[in-house]
């Protein structure tokens, strides 16, 4: 008996849903970017924005960042240390640490510096 209630409950719920929603479009609204170099080669990326799908929009935000200040600063590459995403009212934080180096550096997520700011121009993100 029992689960015959639940599966009467589930398509109660299920009649509730509304049918066949249309998915809301992506419409990021990018709010600024503030870099701080912690030292030498260490650089801090803070970022807020409206409109990210999840914590994945920021960090690719904050990569895009990351990567045009190590071209603009001579060096060719950048890897990722840390990021923290947080959500509060629709608008998301991002504050990553990145450090930037003219040749690739060892570990496992470092970024072609050149490649990523390409992929932000045709996807239209915002750099620094």
């Amino acid at each position: 008996m029992p689960v015959l209630a639940h599966i009467a409950t589930g398509t109660a719920l299920a009649a509730c849903s509304p049918p066949d929603a249309e998915p809301v479009p992506y419409a990021p609204g990018y709010r600024g970017i503030e870099t701080r170099l912690l030292d030498g080669d260490l650089v801090e990326f803070r970022v807020s924005m409206t409109g990210a799908r999840d914590a994945g929009d920021v960090e690719r935000y904050i990569e895009c960042a990351a990567a045009q200040y190590a071209l603009i600063r001579g060096y060719g590459f950048t890897r990722h240390l840390r990021t923290h995403v947080n959500e509060k009212g629709g608008v998301w934080a991002g504050d990553a640490v990145y450090t930037i180096s003219p040749s690739l550096p060892r570990g496992l997520r470092t970024l072609d510096a050149e490649v990523v700011v390409q992929n932000c121009t045709e996807n239209g993100i915002p750099t620094v």
